[in-house]
Order: C-alpha cells, then structure tokens, then sequence
C-alpha cells in the first residue's frame, strides 16, 4: 500500500513540476512553429515507450 501512495506522490510532484515549468518557463523557450517540430512533439512520446519496451524485451529474453 506505500508503494502505491509513494507512486501516486511521486506523479503528483512531478505533475506540478511539470505544469510550473509549463506556465513560466515556456515563453522564455522559442520554438519555431513549424511542421518537423509538430512531428517531433507528436511522435517522440511513441518513440520512446518503443525503444524502452523493446529493451524490457531484449533483457527478459536474455535472463
């Protein structure tokens, strides 16, 4: 049970921190508006389960 209220702290304090750089430091980022970065924010979430999950893969076939 502390697992999970310490798992569901841990994603709270980082949803915070999240939203706080979100609203403050964001106007201070310039990134152009373009469709390469539409792709790139769009696409890179995906990309990265995918190379975590296929890494879980590779070292469960391994043990």
């Amino acid at each position: 049970m502390e697992n999970q209220i310490g798992l569901i702290i841990k994603v709270m304090l980082l949803s915070g921190v999240l939203s706080f750089l979100i609203k403050y430091a964001e106007p201070d980022i310039l990134i152009p508006a373009t469709d390469i970065n539409a792709l790139i924010l769009v696409l890179s979430p995906s990309l990265i389960m995918a190379v975590l999950l296929g890494a879980r893969m590779i070292q469960t076939k391994r043990s």
